[in-house]
Parts: C-alpha cells; sequence; structure tokens
C-alpha cells in the first residue's frame, strides 16, 4: 500500500529506537534480561508495526496494524515511567516518553485520515 520508508511516522519511531538504545545503556547490567530486553523488544515493535501495515492491501489493515503500534507506543510508555525508580534521570526518560506522545499524535492522524 505505502512505502514504508517514506512515512515521517515510521522515521520517527526508528529514530525512538535509537533513543531507547541508548537509553537502556545506562540501565544497571542486572536489568539485561528483563526490563531491558522487555523495553527494546517494545520499542522494536512499533515501526514494526507501522511497515507491516504500510505492506498490507487495505486501509483498514493498515489501521490494524496502526492501533498495535499505539499499543506498544503506550506499555513502552509505561516501562520507562517504571525505569524512573532510581535508575536514569528523569530528564533522559522524559525525551523519549516525549518522542512517544509524538507518535501516537502521528498514528492517530494518519488512522483518522485512513477512513
Amino acid at each position: 500500500m505505502n512505502n514504508y520508508q517514506d512515512l515521517k511516522i515510521w522515521n520517527k519511531a526508528m529514530y525512538l529506537v535509537e533513543q531507547v538504545y541508548l537509553l537502556m545503556e545506562l540501565l544497571p547490567e542486572d536489568e539485561k534480561y528483563g526490563l531491558i530486553s522487555q523495553i527494546k523488544r517494545c520499542s522494536i515493535s512499533i515501526p514494526s508495526n507501522i511497515a507491516e501495515g504500510a505492506g498490507r492491501n487495505s486501509k483498514k489493515e493498515f489501521k490494524h496494524f496502526l492501533s498495535i503500534a499505539n499499543g506498544s507506543t503506550t506499555e513502552l510508555e509505561t516501562q520507562l515511567l517504571l525505569i524512573r525508580l532510581g535508575f536514569v534521570e528523569e530528564v533522559k526518560i522524559n525525551e523519549v516518553i516525549n518522542l512517544c506522545s509524538e507518535i501516537k499524535k502521528m498514528s492517530y492522524a494518519l488512522q483518522k485520515s485512513l477512513t
């Protein structure tokens, strides 16, 4: 349906993944197989679902995958709030949470345009 690499939302989501990976380097090693792993998988899910939806054959399917990406974005926000428990400076976390908010707004707007 769409060339996903041309979508601003996909590019922003890819940037989000980069920022999440940089942020995860600040967490303690003992979180490697717990919170870090879950946060990385969750962040990867966002651009992956956007790309998968763009590659589908209908607007309805694209909207469905954007909805899944929204869920992953909200999940990521929640997990980022959990690391406020003293692992990382709140300012760094808030920067990534703000990216999540931007992506959700873009996704909702894109979904609306597909109706």
